[in-house]
């Protein structure tokens, strides 16, 4: 084991974060796969803080993988709600399914097996590998490059680093708990090489950091400017039944919010259409969204009808199970609609 790697395992075993996913060091306990790929996925593209709780709802109500491989599409996206990115949720079923029909339930251990897997790809394979089966495998996110980058002062922006980037996270990747490895360069960089005033001196790589050597940290990772997101129109229409309901749809299973439910629009998904309902549309005035590509400028219209429907159907919805876009106008909308 490198010097850099043991150093890090050490400080992880005294510092390491509290997990709801996690066996702690030297605990004796071995990791559940199901915990760790439902972690890794969830924790994709979104905060620790902001996970927590849905892991919780979500582990409490689909105990194991098959069990959530039973679940009903529309429970599973309701209860990921909020978290965005919903082509995740719609793969977690997908994987579910496969381990419980195609692997008698059980995640294949290698990260060659685990790739097999639908939704599953090379980084959430090697925390998998890593983490739930001790496996040698490099695990690379957003807080691994930016350890690399400043320990080794690499230069080079992202995206076109990534490559050094993993092949310098593979050469410390210890054979000897690399799960445990895993982990702590994670948490260094989520808890001390932080993208803004690293605390260098409470790192245990300090010693190696050839950024901090050279006065650079701050200034790493270099990443090349970004393309500006454009801004999309569109209109959102909510109608509400005087008995409480809300005109709402399923949306399909690909695209955007891909089957989650959600009020009936135009625009912003480059879909074109007119109002599912006759009815005397009231301007509530704009809401905004940005998904990964795009920005949403939304026009919300809002109208209390009896009219049927050319398209969706009335009924009862809890608005904490809408997608924040559908949250967002549905919060707009409700102020005027809804009795006070």
């Amino acid at each position: 084991m490198r010097d850099e790697a043991a150093a890090l395992i050490s400080w992880y075993d005294r510092h390491a974060r509290v997990m709801p996913w996690r066996c702690p060091p030297h605990s004796g306990a071995r990791p559940d796969p199901y915990r760790i790929w439902l972690s890794e996925v969830m924790l994709q593209q979104t905060t620790v803080a902001a996970v927590r709780a849905y892991f919780l709802r979500f582990t409490e109500r689909w105990p194991t993988v098959t069990a959530l491989a039973q679940a009903q599409d529309a429970a599973v996206m309701a209860e990921w709600a909020g978290l965005g990115y919903y082509a995740r949720a719609r793969n977690l079923l997908k994987c579910a399914r496969a381990v419980a029909q195609d692997h008698a339930g059980q995640f294949p251990q290698s990260y060659e097996g685990l790739l097999t897997l639908p939704g599953i790809g090379p980084y959430t394979a090697a925390a998998v590998a890593a983490i739930a089966f001790d496996q040698p495998a490099t695990v690379v996110d957003g807080n691994v490059e930016r350890v690399m980058a400043r320990l080794f002062n690499v230069q080079t922006p992202l995206p076109q680093a990534k490559p050094e980037l993993t092949a310098l996270a593979s050469s410390l990747t210890p054979t000897d708990r690399p799960g445990d490895y895993a982990q702590a360069v994670m948490d260094l960089g989520a808890t001390i090489c932080t993208p803004r005033n690293p605390a260098c001196g409470l790192c245990p790589l300090r010693p190696f950091c050839a950024a901090q050597a050279a006065g650079t940290q701050a200034d790493l990772p270099r990443k090349s400017p970004k393309p500006e997101k454009p801004t999309r129109q569109g209109t959102l229409w909510l109608a509400r039944h005087p008995d409480g309901r809300w005109l709402v749809e399923q949306r399909g299973p690909k695209g955007l919010l891909g089957g989650m439910l959600g009020f009936p629009g135009t625009g912003w998904d480059k879909s074109t259409g007119a109002p599912p309902v006759i009815a005397n549309w009231q301007d509530m005035g704009k809401v905004r969204h940005t998904f990964t590509h795009f920005h949403a400028d939304m026009t919300v219209l809002a109208a209390t009808t009896e009219a049927p429907p050319d398209h969706g159907m009335f009924q009862a919805i809890n608005p904490d199970d809408l997608p924040t876009l559908m949250r967002k106008a549905y919060d707009l909308a409700s102020s005027t609609l809804l009795p006070r």
